[in-house]
């Protein structure tokens, strides 16, 4: 058996084996660090062997860890990033410096971790931050951009002593995990913050700004709200590129990320970097670094333009807030008519995002082939209550090929509403 065809058999047996999140939903979540703590002392606990920036959020984590990673990268370090879901290759989930963990490193580990997943049974994502801990650890990496998975106090994620913790915006998302107040769900993504580790939040909020401080100081930890400087930024967009200007930091940006919701992630990102004094990153270095993001860390899916006529976009927003930021960006492009291709998983607050959807638009809905998909007819009964134009699909190829019929070159189609929708498209 070759390596590839090795590969995907030891693909499978993870699939197979362990509760998957993203196909199951809460039932996949193992309780507590016990798990992982064990598995990575099995590993000769490799997340000790590395410098770690930890980053939490609920909307924005993966920009931010997928620009710091190409900021560091562009500076010259080897740079480790876990990021999760993945879009098409499992491997997308553990890079060094845009390229992803080579299948025999996937191979050796799953060899050598499998008496360990007999014995304490863990979950998939227990098994693929472990996997990317160790692979960094090998590998030597200088510094190593973790996102967690799930909230921050309970994830897998959460055995690491940073250097820095990012923590990007708080939102309703998972409530039946994290919690229905926007306070308790602050609560959870504030378990990443270290005794005497700064912390960088993304975004100012009555009702969590409490949960952060009191975190913050009883960890005697340096916190900072880079949101406080989003009025120092002056931005213009062109068509490739979003341009902004940090007028305290003297320091010109341009973005391939163009969707205006990320302003703030990039004011977040160079915030975080700014507190890595002992790196000497040059402003120079934080340029290029966001300028070629997509091209560092093959970072895809926000606000990405997959075809000009008719223009065609991707965004993977898939809960309230990312959707509405996502909906607000369609004010930035020009079109006649909205096709939305839209489709999402069992657990969101699914009321919420369809009290947003414009009326105006032509709806397709569809499905992804997971256990936590919402149905067709879930969507259609939605759509009905709410008065939408829509149509429904049993598979996001075939929505697509209908809103190709009934567009112009002029119209948009939009394909939003949850990962496993826009990985189609990629």
């Amino acid at each position: 058996m070759n390596t590839k065809e090795l590969y995907q058999e030891n693909l499978n047996y993870l699939y197979t084996q362990l509760p998957i999140f993203s196909r199951i939903g809460a039932k996949a979540i193992k309780t507590g660090l016990g798990n992982i703590e064990k598995i990575c002392s099995f590993l000769d606990d490799p997340q000790k062997k590395i410098k770690v920036i930890h980053v939490a959020g609920t909307n924005g984590k993966g920009s931010v860890s997928h620009l710091l990673a190409s900021i560091l990268a562009e500076s010259g370090f080897k740079t480790g990033l876990y990021t999760s879901p993945h879009l098409n290759d499992f491997r997308e989930r553990i890079k060094i410096n845009g390229k992803m963990i080579p299948r025999k490193s996937v191979n050796s580990f799953v060899d050598k971790i499998k008496p360990i997943i007999e014995a304490e049974k863990p979950s998939f994502f227990e098994i693929t931050v472990a996997m990317a801990f160790d692979y960094f650890a090998n590998e030597g990496v200088d510094i190593a951009v973790i996102e967690t998975g799930l909230g921050g106090r309970l994830d897998s994620t959460n055995i690491v002593s940073p250097i820095l913790s990012v923590i990007t915006n708080i939102s309703y998302d998972h409530k039946d995990v994290l919690g229905d107040t926007l306070a308790a769900i602050a609560g959870e993504k504030a378990g990443i913050i270290k005794q005497n580790t700064p912390v960088i939040i993304g975004r100012r909020n009555e009702e969590t700004d409490p949960v952060f401080i009191q975190k913050a100081q009883i960890e005697n930890a340096p916190l900072i709200f880079s949101s406080d400087n989003l009025d120092n930024i002056k931005t213009s967009k062109t068509s490739n590129f979003l341009k902004l200007n940090f007028k305290n930091f003297n320091l010109s940006i341009k973005s391939p990320l163009v969707a205006s919701y990320q302003i703030e992630n990039i004011n977040t990102t160079i915030f975080a970097i700014k507190q890595l004094e002992r790196f000497n990153i040059s402003d120079k270095n934080i340029q290029k670094g966001i300028k070629k993001v997509i091209k560092n860390t093959c970072f895809f899916g926000r606000w990405q333009k997959i075809r000009s006529k008719p223009l065609t976009i991707i965004d993977v927003a898939h809960n309230v807030d990312g959707i509405k930021m996502a909906l607000q960006n369609l004010q930035n492009e020009s079109f006649e008519n909205l096709h939305i291709i839209f489709g999402a998983v069992k657990d969101k607050d699914i009321l919420s995002i369809f009290a947003l959807l414009p009326k105006e638009a032509q709806y397709y809905f569809t499905q992804a082939n997971i256990d936590r998909k919402l149905d067709i007819s879930e969507l259609a009964k939605l759509g009905l209550q709410f008065d939408l134009n829509f149509n429904t699909y049993s598979t996001p190829k075939i929505a697509f090929e209908a809103a190709e019929s009934f567009s112009n070159k002029d119209d948009l189609i939009l394909i939003i509403g949850s990962f496993f929708i826009v990985n189609s498209f990629l």
